[in-house]
């Protein structure tokens, strides 16, 4: 017998063991309350969600943004969420969402549903009264609100595919200015960019490429064995004078383009100067070809040339050709 009464009460130890097992590892506890069991209609009251669990459990609440606890009490949004530790590799999830409802009434709120694995738990049952707003009873007459007259600006007068879509009107034509300013700056041989800083006054066409050719004289580069250096300078100088004396985009034409400008009347005794240095320019640079020193300075002097020949002349007033007979005759 008293094996017997042994073996019923190690039993009865093991299940009750096993049964408050649960409580401390593996099981789930959920529990809501709300901040106040009554609610004005308009206003929002907020709903705490407690769930005790083992750290390492996953689960998700049944609820969304939108969705309603009710026919009649919505979800208006959510809170941050947080958790503390109660010991026992056991945590406490705190989540809070607000409730709105726009019906007065009682309302009983059905539990929430947590899901884990394939375990559903769910919350306690809540009710909610919500309270009607006061309105006016309309006990006095009110009267009519007078006529207003609206205060029309600008965008008012204009068509509505205009005042609605404005900005891409603007974007459309400030590209196409844009557009414009840089061909014509490209075509007129400009920086694309407008240099800010004050600038410096130009010397006569004729006068810069005069004091350029006495530069590139002094420099001695073909003397130095730089051919290529000198006629490339000398090219430059020539569409530099080009470019300002007959206002074309010199620098950027070819050798045949630049001849064909000079068909001018004022320009055209000094077609045979041109042709020569630009050919012997070319074979310079491109066929690399290495020039006599006669041809060096026939380029040079066939260059002073073209300038005398091409330099803008400078008429006299008939008032100072007298005046200077005048002074030659005493």
């Amino acid at each position: 017998m008293k094996r017997k009464d042994l073996t019923y009460k190690a039993l009865f130890a093991i299940l009750a063991l096993c049964t408050t097992l649960p409580m401390f590892a593996g099981d789930i506890s959920i529990r809501a309350k709300l901040d106040s069991a009554y609610l004005l209609m308009g206003k929002q009251v907020a709903m705490h969600i407690e769930i005790v669990q083992d750290k390492n459990v996953n689960g998700f609440l049944l609820l969304n943004e939108g969705d309603t606890i009710t026919d009649k009490v919505e979800i208006a949004g959510w809170r941050k969420s947080d958790s503390t530790e109660v010991g026992n590799n056991r945590i406490q999830i705190n989540k809070e969402l607000m409730l709105q409802s726009f019906d007065s009434g009682l309302y009983v709120l059905p539990p929430v549903l947590y899901v884990s694995g394939k375990d559903t738990f769910k919350t306690n049952s809540l009710s909610l009264k919500v309270l009607p707003a006061q309105v006016d009873s309309l006990k006095s007459i009110h009267d009519y609100k007078p006529v207003q007259i609206p205060e029309r600006k600008f965008f008012d007068f204009l068509p509505d595919f205009i005042s609605d879509y404005w900005w891409i009107y603007l974007i459309v034509v400030s590209l196409i200015v844009a557009a414009v300013y840089l061909y014509i700056r490209k075509r007129q041989g400009k920086s694309i960019i407008p240099v800010l800083a004050p600038k410096k006054e130009l010397l006569p066409p004729y006068e810069e490429a005069v004091k350029a050719l006495d530069e590139l004289k002094v420099a001695s580069l073909w003397q130095k064995g730089m051919d290529k250096e000198y006629h490339t300078q000398l090219t430059e100088i020539i569409r530099r004078y080009i470019a300002r004396r007959f206002e074309v985009n010199a620098m950027e034409m070819t050798s045949s383009q630049l001849l064909n400008l000079l068909n001018q009347d004022e320009a055209k005794n000094a077609k045979d100067e041109l042709r020569t240095i630009l050919e012997i320019a070319d074979f310079v640079k491109f066929a690399k070809m290495r020039p006599l020193a006669d041809e060096n300075e026939e380029s040079f002097r066939l260059s002073m040339e073209f300038l005398n020949k091409t330099k803008p002349v400078v008429v006299e007033a008939p008032e100072e050709n007298k005046e200077k007979d005048a002074k030659e005759k005493k």
